[in-house]
């Protein structure tokens, strides 16, 4: 309360995409701030790549400054335009980049201010892992480090993170601020059954559900998991596993799901809509994020856990940080398609003792509701702010 009683902090804020227009992490992150900050006594403006509507929905506080399919210097010409004009007309406090793409050509626009860095992610490691050629990951990876030598203090989802901006970038410790995603407790804490949220997307009800929602890309360890699903069917024979995604491993998956037999025992849901994610987690009896590698906390883990699902995560990157705290269990003991199936089979026969749905509620509205996490990136600005003094 006496963080929101000051005055104002006015922050810029540069982001990627517009969500719902795109439903990314990233997006949906920028998204949820955009939203909560002025609660924490942050004014909010800012720039993404989006559509009109991006202006109307946020009642002229965020700026589209081109469509996402627009060229990349088409981007990068229009990002600096759009970035020179609002910074002339905001004069804001702080600047806060969640995307080094689109930051990089304001560089010398921003010089002046205190600026921090919302990491979300390795952008040229992901994109390398996913295979995109060496020479678009060096000059990736050289945006990123000369976006990310320009901050003053950069937010990272988690420790995991945290050490990659260390090793990869170069940016010394003293300079980052662990800050979690966040999640809307209250929207995803449906008031219903898990029957009833069944019947309401059509699932069935007299089956143990199984839920994941990923990108359907390669480091998401989707092939694993549906591998798992063979030993998971011989030890729990009525088993469903519902994927939720799009991608481009869409074709793949589902040639290796008819390879396997699985047809009744796994399904591609594609992408769904918003508003029916929080009754596809409460309908599942446990959720699984199976990722390989580069996951730095994972928002889909919070989402579950609001939903009152527990969910089973690989011992990956900033995964363990989000759910070990709530319990040991949720965590496996590696990464693979064996690992997988031990873990699911036991959670779906009892014999893994997971935390109830009230237990699983509570732990995320105490470290991950919107408003809290809101508070805690309010406080890094105000700390930039005054580093610059």
């Amino acid at each position: 309360m006496a963080e929101a009683a000051r005055a104002p902090l006015r922050v810029f804020q540069i982001g990627m995409h517009w969500f719902p227009e795109r439903a990314g992490g990233l997006d949906r992150m920028y998204h949820a701030l955009a939203g909560s900050l002025p609660r924490a006594g942050v004014a909010v403006r800012g720039m993404v790549a989006g559509s009109g509507a991006v202006a109307a929905d946020t009642h002229g506080a965020i700026a589209a400054f081109a469509p996402p399919a627009a060229s990349v210097p088409v981007r990068l010409l229009r990002a600096r335009r759009t970035l020179r004009a609002m910074l002339a007309q905001e004069k804001p406090d702080v600047v806060a980049s969640h995307f080094a793409l689109y930051t990089l050509p304001g560089l010398d626009l921003i010089r002046d201010y205190p600026t921090v860095m919302h990491f979300h992610g390795p952008w040229a490691a992901e994109n390398q892992a996913e295979g995109v050629a060496d020479v678009a990951s060096r000059v990736q990876h050289r945006i990123e480090a000369a976006v990310y030598a320009r901050c003053q203090l950069h937010i990272v989802l988690s420790m995991a993170f945290g050490r990659v901006l260390q090793t990869r970038y170069g940016v010394d410790p003293s300079r980052i601020r662990i800050v979690p995603g966040c999640v809307e407790a209250a929207r995803f804490g449906v008031v219903m059954d898990r029957g009833a949220a069944r019947q309401a997307l059509g699932l069935p009800t007299d089956r143990p559900i199984v839920l994941t929602l990923r990108r359907l890309v390669r480091r998401m360890g989707l092939e694993d998991l549906v591998d798992a699903m063979t030993a998971v069917r011989q030890r729990v024979p009525d088993a469903l596993l519902l994927i939720v995604g799009r991608g481009t491993l869409d074709a793949e998956l589902r040639e290796r799901i008819a390879a396997r037999g699985l047809q009744d025992h796994v399904r591609l849901l594609g992408a769904l809509p918003d508003a029916q994610l929080p009754l596809v987690y409460r309908a599942a009896d446990v959720s699984v994020v199976p990722t390989l590698t580069l996951e730095g906390f994972g928002l889909t883990t919070v989402e579950s856990l609001a939903a009152g699902t527990p969910v089973l995560v690989t011992p990956v990157g900033g995964l363990p940080e989000a759910v070990r705290d709530l319990s040991e269990a949720l965590v496996l003991p590696a990464s693979g398609a064996a690992a997988l199936a031990d873990g699911l089979a036991g959670a779906l026969r009892g014999t893994l003792h997971l935390p109830d749905a009230e237990a699983c509620r509570a732990y995320v509205r105490e470290r991950f509701d919107v408003p809290v996490i809101a508070a805690k990136v309010a406080q890094v600005y105000r700390e930039a702010v005054n580093r610059c003094e």
